[in-house]
């Protein structure tokens, strides 16, 4: 049975981050558990009402892309066993699915974004300018139109509450140096398109997809946080899609949706939800790591 964690509570570990959705305790010996809740936010608000299970999914669907990806870079995971450094008396059940041990890594200041198709925030700036993140496309394309090829459009990383902003490679450069902009770049656009044409097969077309990155002591570099999850990602039917419109996702657009009914500012606190939305919501994450992983949940 799928369980339910608004908020995790680990008497006894160190409490390093509150995000979005994760929560993160740093263990002390290099590793940190990151524990995948299942909060949902909308507008960059963190909504009351939870979505059953959605944290187990999400952590399910990163782990499943991480081993399919370990060829191309490596990732935070260490294997070890999350029962293993819970605190006595913390039920091991309700974090088994949603948690993992990690590398404790120093994070690249910058989200990493890999666009193969022009919608959201890059279909904005198009409209606006004729170009995303400084990279001129060509003129003519209409929403939801594949790209000629995909693009790198980093953001910054804003902190909980505020909105990323979309930058170019040259101020990604003047924030991490060019060697490692030009890393996080090959990596970004490398994991989109094996990540693309791996959904594809599948049915699911990959719209856009963001990484973050991290680097131990010795500079390596390791992909980190969730990675190509509906949170992190736009997800597509294929059998849906057609150029000119916004296709229906594998996230939480019917919470979106939902919102947009509202008479509510989007700053915080968010209203709370109809269980009608929350379990159209909780089905599509769970078509999602149903399709691309083969994983089924109750």
């Amino acid at each position: 049975m799928a369980t339910t964690l608004l908020q995790s509570d680990l008497p006894g570990l160190n409490l390093v981050h509150r995000g979005k959705v994760r929560d993160v305790f740093d263990l002390g010996d290099g590793h940190l558990l990151m524990v995948a809740t299942d909060r949902l936010s909308a507008f960059d608000v963190v909504l009351p009402d939870p979505i059953p299970g959605k944290g187990e999914m999400l952590c399910q669907i990163s782990n499943f892309w991480f081993a399919q990806t370990a060829h191309i870079i490596a990732n935070h995971l260490t294997g070890i066993d999350v029962a293993s450094v819970l605190p006595p008396g913390v039920d091991p059940a309700l974090y088994a699915r949603r948690a993992v041990v990690t590398r404790k890594l120093k994070p690249v200041p910058v989200e990493c974004i890999a666009r193969g198709y022009i919608i959201g925030s890059g279909w904005k700036d198009y409209q606006r300018s004729g170009a995303i993140s400084g990279i001129a496309l060509p003129a003519g394309l209409r929403q939801a139109e594949q790209l000629p090829e995909p693009i790198f459009t980093p953001s910054t990383k804003a902190a909980v509450g505020d909105h990323d902003e979309n930058i170019s490679f040259a101020q990604a450069v003047d924030l991490v140096g060019r060697e490692r902009a030009e890393q996080v770049r090959d990596a970004t656009l490398a994991l989109y398109a094996f990540a693309r044409d791996f959904a594809a097969q599948r049915g699911i077309l990959l719209a856009d997809t963001k990484f973050e990155f991290g680097t131990d002591d010795d500079g390596r570099l390791y992909v980190m946080d969730e990675v190509l999850t509906p949170d992190s990602s736009r997800y597509w039917p294929a059998d849906q899609y057609e150029v000119g419109t916004s296709p229906p996702s594998y996230d939480k657009q019917f919470v979106r949706d939902y919102l947009e009914t509202l008479d509510w500012d989007k700053t915080p606190p968010g209203p709370r939800l109809p269980q009608d939305v929350i379990d159209r919501t909780r089905a599509k994450y769970a078509e999602a790591l149903d399709k691309l992983a083969g994983i089924s949940v109750d």
